[in-house]
C-alpha cells in the first residue's frame, strides 16, 4: 500500500491557526463590554432554571437585561461613529 503526500506544505496557515490581527483585537475590547453583560444575563437566566423565579430573580435578570441593551446601544453609537467622515482640518 502506497502512501500519498504531497511534496510540499502549504505555503500560508489556514485560516484557523493565524493569530487575531491588531483590529480584530482591537473590535473585541470595544465589545467587551457588550459580551460581559450578555454573560451577566446569562447568569440570571442559569440561576432560575430550576426553581421558581422569585421578585429577587425577576429584578436580576431586569437588571442584566438593560445593562445588555445599554451595551448594545453604545457599541452600535461606536460602529456609527466610526463610519461618519471627520469634517474640518
Amino acid at each position: 500500500m502506497n502512501i500519498i503526500v504531497p511534496v510540499q506544505g502549504g505555503v500560508t496557515a489556514p485560516e484557523c491557526d493565524r493569530e487575531p490581527t491588531a483590529a480584530e483585537l482591537d473590535a473585541i475590547d470595544a465589545e467587551m463590554p457588550l459580551i460581559s453583560a450578555q454573560v451577566e444575563l446569562l447568569d440570571a437566566q442559569i440561576m432560575i432554571l430550576d426553581r421558581p423565579v422569585s421578585e429577587l430573580d425577576a429584578r436580576r435578570i431586569r437588571r442584566a437585561l438593560g445593562k445588555v441593551l445599554a451595551a448594545r446601544c453604545a457599541v452600535a453609537n461606536l460602529s456609527a461613529a466610526a463610519m461618519v467622515p471627520e469634517v474640518g482640518a
